[in-house]
Formats: structure tokens, C-alpha cells, sequence
């Protein structure tokens, strides 16, 4: 359970983590940069368990994969859009960082609302209002991707 982090349609990689910061090796100081030219104190109060809450195309732009793991490292532990843009889709997964498509989870989750997701329901609790959404559930081999800590720890696993 986390507080949410709410922004709009179109949330472009070049948002999430500026291309000038890609450069920087160590994940720990990317992260620290995440989401800064849409919400400047996003890196510095977002805490483990936080999720982000985006309208639709979350993601689009580049095809980065710096994106979703700097959501990750920060300690965002999902991400709930109506849609997502495919390469940030693929490239979450990849990595390990739980995305879930719902409209109305975007519509009704406010900033700052207390919000508690089961990944392997895909029920996604808003305990602010006492209201629950529903997303679709993961299939069993991308929950297993996602436990594992994204595919390369999913292949390490079945080795």
C-alpha cells in the first residue's frame, strides 16, 4: 500500500527520466531524477510502495527502458493507466515493474490517495475512499516475471 502520484494523458519517457540524465550509470542517481520537469518533488518524496497513477499513452516516446526502471528504483511498486504506449508495456515487464490498465482506477484515484494493489487479483484497493477497481490479472508467466524481478531474473530462475 502507497500513496499515489497522479498525472495525465501522454506521459512521454522524455518526462519520466530526461534524456540529458541518461548518462548517468548508477540507478540509485538516475532515480533521483525521475519525473522532474512534471513534478519536481516526485524523486524526493516518493517512497517504496507508492504507486503512479496516469491517464492514457503512458509511456510513449522513446523506447528507452531507463523509464520504467527508474519508476522502480525509486520504489514505485506499480503503475495504473487506462493504456500504455507497447515499448514501455514490454520494457516494464522487462524489468520487473507491474503496470495495470484501468479507466476507472485513473478516474477516480485522486493525488495523495491511499492506494493498496493485489497484482495477483489485479483488484486495485482505493483505501482513501473505500472503493475498489478492478484490472485486468496478470497471466501466470508475467507474474512470474515480475517475481522474479523481471525476465533476466525469470530466465536465471528456469536455468
Amino acid at each position: 500500500m502507497g500513496k499515489a502520484y497522479k498525472y495525465g494523458n501522454n506521459v512521454d519517457t522524455d518526462v519520466i527520466i530526461p534524456a540529458r540524465y541518461l548518462n548517468i550509470a548508477d540507478q540509485k542517481e538516475l532515480a533521483a531524477h525521475a519525473m522532474e520537469d512534471i513534478d519536481g518533488d516526485f524523486a524526493r518524496t516518493v517512497e517504496k510502495g507508492d504507486v503512479v497513477v496516469a491517464g492514457k499513452n503512458f509511456g510513449s516516446g522513446s523506447s528507452r527502458e531507463h523509464a520504467p526502471l527508474v519508476l522502480k528504483v525509486a520504489g514505485v511498486k506499480a503503475v495504473i493507466a487506462p493504456t500504455f504506449a507497447r515499448i514501455f508495456y514490454r520494457n516494464a515487464f522487462n524489468i520487473g515493474l507491474p503496470i495495470l490498465e484501468s479507466q476507472e482506477a485513473y478516474e477516480q484515484i485522486d493525488a495523495g490517495d491511499e492506494v493498496a494493489v493485489d497484482l495477483k487479483t489485479g483488484k486495485i484497493r482505493n483505501k482513501t475512499k473505500g472503493e475498489t477497481y478492478q484490472a485486468e490479472p496478470f497471466p501466470e508467466f508475467m507474474s512470474n516475471i515480475i517475481a522474479s524481478g523481471g525476465l533476466v531474473g525469470y530466465v536465471k530462475n528456469r536455468r
